[in-house]
């Protein structure tokens, strides 16, 4: 079985900065070996001010399978697609990319599916809930609309950048007109699900992105943020009694859509857990 890089290899590109969070290629890459499938995920340290012109010309690459879109060009890359799914259109927001058979660049956004499919396995039921989602963002944007779309009953949106805040809500009200919406406040208290979809947490001395006092002890809660195995927020959440989900879980639940996305067999979430080398 061929496990190294040679002229047949396909690339799927990890595009975002900073790139030593990422955590993708150990989980896609040991599963395309145990596969015999010759592709790499890759990460690339794309700047922002070059991000518009490099993704049409790196996707018009051959051996170039798509893109995987992350911090902080998920928004910017929604605004390339020629073509994007219903959650990239609610959202404003695509972290996946590829370019079709007439060349047109097509995309969507499987964030917020991986962030509901992952607390779903943890037993919390969305439907009839209150939640509250720190950071309008891409992934902020993509997991509101997911809680939205998995029957979430109020839903309160908070970001530092207020009017991206109010144009998530103007977009979330077009599509679930039934949901209360709330926007400019991040108080934890009363709800039932609580997510951090804010970098913050990211660097060693952060702030907790919210006041974890005034969570709910029997609260779920998440965070987006990759660094390390649980975050300070996460920590003092779990010690509220709190059931949470890491980052990572949400990279986990996706993948098997992004594979199929990128016309790759199908994989089961266990099975990228038993391969991946995160430890490595």
């Amino acid at each position: 079985m061929h496990t190294g890089i040679g002229g047949r290899t396909r690339i799927i590109a990890l595009l975002g900065v900073p790139t030593v969070t990422f955590k993708a290629p150990l989980i896609y890459n040991p599963w395309f070996r145990s596969r015999g499938i010759e592709c790499i995920v890759a990460p690339m340290g794309c700047e922002a001010a070059d991000f518009p012109a490099f993704l049409p010309l790196l996707l018009r690459l051959r051996n170039c399978a798509g893109a995987l879109i992350t911090m902080p060009h998920k928004v910017a890359a929604a605004g390339l697609l020629d073509e994007a799914g219903l959650a990239a259109r609610i959202c404003g927001s695509c972290n996946a990319v590829k370019r079709d058979g007439d060349g047109r660049l097509v995309g969507d956004m499987f964030d917020g599916e991986g962030f509901v499919a992952g607390l779903r396995g943890k037993g919390r039921s969305v439907q009839g809930a209150s939640a509250l989602v720190a950071g309008s963002g891409g992934v902020g944007s993509a997991i509101a609309a997911a809680l939205a779309r998995a029957g979430a009953r109020r839903l309160a949106l908070f970001d530092i950048d207020g009017d991206a805040c109010e144009r998530l809500a103007g977009r979330l009200r077009t599509h679930y007109p039934d949901i209360a919406l709330e926007t400019g406040s991040n108080d934890p208290q009363g709800h039932d699900i609580v997510v951090n979809a804010t970098p913050v947490g990211m660097k060693p001395g952060d702030p907790l992105p919210l006041d974890a006092d005034r969570i709910a002890p029997g609260a779920f809660v998440g965070d987006v943020v990759l660094a390390g195995e649980e975050t300070p927020f996460l920590a003092a959440a779990r010690a509220r009694g709190c059931r949470t989900q890491a980052g990572i879980d949400m990279v986990f639940e996706q993948i098997p859509a992004h594979l199929e996305f990128f016309g790759f067999p199908a994989a089961a979430t266990d099975e990228l857990r038993r391969l991946a080398e995160l430890d490595g």
